[in-house]
């Protein structure tokens, strides 16, 4: 409409005013214009109204200036302006349209003018803006291609986007599909964070088109794929065989090997003729390497894998490399109770054995003399190649210090030494560092029986003893205690002359009679036909241990260590009963004399 300015307001059609530029201009003081729109008449004052065929062409006009878009379609947009939180856009209507700006993927990207792609959702919310969606947009353009995809049961192809509760989110063709943790691989994948950014191939599952929900497997495809190597790998894979293969996995126990679509254990006794604290010490993920077939099941899907089996056999011909008495170095590898491994060489290793570290050492634990990594002198004492073992001995490395004992210390040597233990049969003392010899309790005292060594000597008592014997090849010192002192029994006779009244108390009951203390710890012994009482068979029926007797000396043998007596009479008293024999602290138990 030339010469003519239009304002449009929210007012009906049917009440719309026209203002005219020049309302007093006439038509024939305007030049000829054709015009190719149809002329409208100006309302000369505002009570003027229009016709019907005039509100109709405004109408038209004003309609003609939107774009005709109908909800629930894909429309073409233009971007406006960026804000921080949505996307303004220019769809052709009335009122502009706000995207929120977590629906885009790149929103840094957008400009001014850009054109985008939108779902239109309601022409007019409650605040009168038009409602779009970006998301909806991509879901529509990509949802045929997918359902397609999966009515055909084909493969899309997907990125691996950020990772959520239950699984992770993937990119498939510009929309987002989830993808669940059981379904990402053959088996569970311990940081799926590494594998974000990547893309694969997937195969969808499911699909619900109203609540825009896909989901999608990789672990369908793996499986399909496993098979169809599988079956080929079955009539290719035989025991014996040797084949390339990467690590796909590591345990504690060994590595999984990938032949090519199905997975084998290569245990970690089989990576190594030497020792292998863990698999990662050989192996790493990703390496490729040969093994050998050593075992199939296929119906448990197992397959048994060896690398060691390719290497040479180390215990060949062993026993001549390591000839016995031959001296060799080694590293301990391991301690036990009763030893230590060294290897002499990867896949050869040697047991000291406990009793073979020291000669005179009482070793409890061979960790007081050893330790691991360290690196000792050791002689070889046995070679079994069957068995694949080798024995070694570490004391071998020294002479022997009980060989020159019997020059050292011969029969009839006084020395003195501290009791380093007691036992139920007599007592250990060291003579010198790491050389024990034995006071068993028979050569405590010459005069009294004695019960246990405690009676005698205490641990750690200084005593004055004598050499009754060396037995180097047992590694056995013989002492005496008493053989140390003067013999009492040589004046014992003229202490006690035949015919001597004494007083005394009983000790012990024997079979034949009663054993009696005579002091000094000097004990007789009244036969049972001189205890005086006639017609008796056990001294028991006569007399009670701690009863006080009368006697006198019947005879005196110092050769035996013996005085017999006869009881004259039982005087009345109380009766003492004899101590009790002590009991042996809990750390002196029996050992053994050989200990």
């Amino acid at each position: 409409m030339a010469g003519v300015n239009l304002k449009l307001t929210t007012k009906p059609v049917s009440r719309m005013l026209v203002e005219a530029r020049e309302v007093e201009e006439s038509e024939e003081e305007r030049p000829a214009k054709k015009s190719t729109h149809s002329v409208l008449r100006v309302r000369a004052g505002l009570d003027e109204e229009y016709s019907a065929d005039e509100i109709a062409k405004m109408t038209e006009l004003y309609e003609g200036t939107l774009s005709n878009i109908e909800e629930g379609e894909i429309v073409k947009s233009k971007v406006l302006r960026v804000t921080d939180t949505a996307v303004i856009l220019d769809v052709g209507f009335k009122s502009e349209g706000a995207v929120p700006i977590d629906e885009f993927k790149d929103p840094k990207s957008l400009k001014e003018g850009d054109e985008i792609e939108v779902f239109l959702e309601h022409l007019e919310d409650q605040e009168g803006a038009v409602v779009l969606s970006k998301k909806k947009a991509d879901f529509m353009r990509v949802w045929e291609k997918i359902r397609e995809a999966h009515e055909k049961d084909e493969g899309v192809s997907g990125t691996l986007v950020k990772k959520i509760k239950g699984g992770v989110v993937v990119d498939l063709m510009g929309v987002d599909a989830f993808l669940p943790g059981s379904q990402i691989a053959l088996r569970r994948v311990p940081n799926i964070d590494e594998l974000l950014g990547q893309s694969f191939e997937f195969k969808i599952i499911k699909l619900n088109k109203r609540r825009r929900n896909i989901v999608v497997s990789r672990r369908v495809l793996l499986e399909a794929e496993r098979k169809t190597k599988r079956d080929v790998l079955m009539k290719e894979l035989s025991v014996a065989q040797v084949r390339k293969g990467v690590v796909k996995n590591i345990t504690d126990f060994g590595a999984f090997i990938d032949l090519g679509g199905v997975d084998g254990l290569l245990h970690i006794t089989d990576m190594s003729y030497g020792r292998v604290s863990h698999p990662s010490e050989m192996v790493q993920i990703g390496q490729e390497l040969e093994v050998k077939v050593l075992d199939i099941d296929w119906e448990r899907e197992r397959i048994s894998l060896g690398l060691k089996q390719l290497q040479t056999y180390p215990w060949q011909n062993v026993a001549a490399k390591y000839p016995v008495g031959t001296r060799v170095q080694g590293k301990v590898v391991s301690i036990t109770n009763y030893g230590a491994f060294v290897e002499l060489e990867p896949g050869i290793e040697g047991l000291v054995h406990i009793s073979e570290m020291s000669w005179t050492r009482n070793v409890r634990h061979p960790s007081k003399l050893v330790s691991i990594g360290e690196s000792i002198e050791a002689v070889v004492l046995k070679v079994d190649e069957s068995e694949e073992k080798v024995s070694l001995g570490m004391k071998q490395t020294e002479q022997d210090p009980w060989m020159a004992l019997p020059q050292k210390y011969p029969v009839g040597t006084r020395l003195s030494g501290k009791v380093r233990n007691l036992t139920s049969f007599g007592a250990f003392v060291e003579i010198e560092p790491g050389i024990d010899g034995l006071i068993h309790i028979s050569d405590m005292s010459w005069t009294k029986r004695v019960q246990h060594p405690s009676e005698v000597v205490k641990k750690g008592d200084e005593v004055a003893v004598l050499i009754l014997n060396v037995d180097a090849e047992n590694k056995r010192i013989s002492l005496g205690l008493k053989q140390a002192q003067e013999d009492p029994w040589l004046r014992i006779g003229e202490t006690y002359p035949v015919g001597t009244e004494l007083r005394g108390r009983v000790m012990r009951l024997m079979d034949k009679g009663v054993v009696v203390d005579l002091g000094n710890d000097i004990e007789g012994f009244i036969p049972m036909s001189q205890l005086g009482i006639p017609d008796i068979s056990n001294p028991a029926d006569a007399v009670k241990e701690g009863q006080a007797v009368e006697m006198k000396v019947l005879e005196v043998d110092p050769i035996h260590h013996r005085i017999v007596l006869a009881a004259t009479g039982f005087p009345a008293g109380d009766i003492i009963p004899p101590p009790p024999a002590p009991t042996p602290p809990p750390d002196e138990d029996m050992q053994k004399l050989d200990a």
